[in-house]
């Protein structure tokens, strides 16, 4: 299958080199220096997944993130020079599902690639047989066709947080630990116990469902276990 990325950066060097792997892996690569040039690519061609700068002149990759997740649903990673849990955060809470700190290791760059498309791709892969939906309390998540409901009202949410509630949804009634979503999620990549980025994804899962983590009426947090939906 040929997958189209966008690559978003201000640094030229950087930019090219993830072009030049990218190309290897056979993806059709759209590159940009300056986030106005890549906003015309972003609405008119269809892509499968965004690599984007944080801190660029002008418009940054975060309002390039934010401006993608009004309308589309593919994976964005976020490339950031600091290492600090603020920008983690704002990606991650903007609709990013993950983040590579520079210098970044350019194999484990296309690592992460493959990861996302292949999530993305699973869950929006077209119907086998019969489709699987999952129903809980108003909730409705359709595996196949990727949309999830919540009381008859569309749930926009990126691949990550539809995972994570795919996930708990399925194990319904059992605590499901951050360790286990991350490498269901994830795969076989190193899990730090101090990586805060579930939480963070529960936390904007909470928000966009109405829910709190005080009174929870669908994602509850069990201290020092996980999360679970009851039945």
């Amino acid at each position: 299958m040929e997958y189209k990325i966008l690559i978003v950066d201000d640094e030229r060097e950087i930019a090219d080199l993830v072009e030049l792997y990218l190309k290897n892996e056979n993806y059709t690569v759209f590159k940009f220096y300056s986030a106005q040039e890549a906003m015309d690519c972003i609405e008119n061609t269809d892509l499968d997944l965004a690599i984007l700068d944080i801190m660029m002149p002008g418009i940054t990759g975060l309002s390039i993130c934010q401006k993608i997740r009004e309308t589309y649903t593919y994976p964005v990673i976020m490339l950031t020079a600091k290492e600090t849990e603020t920008d983690k955060i704002t990606g991650l809470t903007l609709g990013a599902d993950d983040y590579v700190t520079k210098p970044f290791r350019p194999l484990e760059l296309m690592a992460r690639v493959k990861a996302q498309l292949r999530r993305y791709k699973k869950y929006n892969a077209a119907p086998a047989q019969k489709e699987t939906v999952l129903i809980h309390s108003g909730l409705v998540i359709d595996i196949n066709t990727h949309a999830c409901l919540l009381n008859e009202k569309p749930l926009s949410l990126t691949p990550t947080e539809f995972s994570i509630l795919r996930i708990l949804c399925e194990r319904k009634g059992n605590v499901v630990s951050s360790e286990h979503l991350f490498h269901e999620i994830w795969g076989n990549e190193y899990y730090d116990k101090n990586n805060n980025t579930i939480p963070i994804h529960i936390r904007h899962l909470r928000e966009k469902m109405g829910d709190t983590a005080d009174n929870p009426k669908y994602i509850k947090t069990v201290w020092g276990v996980g999360y679970k939906i009851d039945i």
